[in-house]
């Protein structure tokens, strides 16, 4: 099984996407968007730079955690992951949005808020 991107709504009515591994954790959440479009755009955005290593922005949060941020070749954020225990597990994590996210199916579950 292979990871998935999942399209949701919150309810303020704002769109997101979220990739998920193949095991189920959430690897990496988009910002917000007004219009199911735009958030459907961003997702060809996200697949594209997903392979590319120089889009990974490896950050840590004020805690110490590691976290990454996925950029586009302007440097404008796509998506950000979780914070992760070390940086060995953050690059599991981008390790894994590497694998998945260029074939990663969508799932539209903005209709079920």
């Amino acid at each position: 099984m292979s990871g998935k991107f999942e399209l949701t709504k919150n309810r303020h009515g704002l769109f997101s996407l979220s990739l998920k591994a193949a095991n189920g954790q959430v690897v990496m959440t988009s910002q917000t968007f007004n219009i199911k479009e735009d958030a459907e755009f961003e997702l060809e955005r996200i697949r594209r730079c997903s392979l590319l290593d120089h889009c990974y922005d490896r950050r840590l949060a004020p805690g110490g955690h590691p976290f990454f941020s996925l950029l586009d070749e302007a440097g404008a954020r796509l998506g950000k992951s979780t914070h992760y225990a070390s940086t060995a597990a953050m690059e599991k994590g981008i390790a894994s949005v590497k694998r998945n996210a260029a074939a990663a199916r969508m799932l539209d579950l903005s209709d079920y808020f």
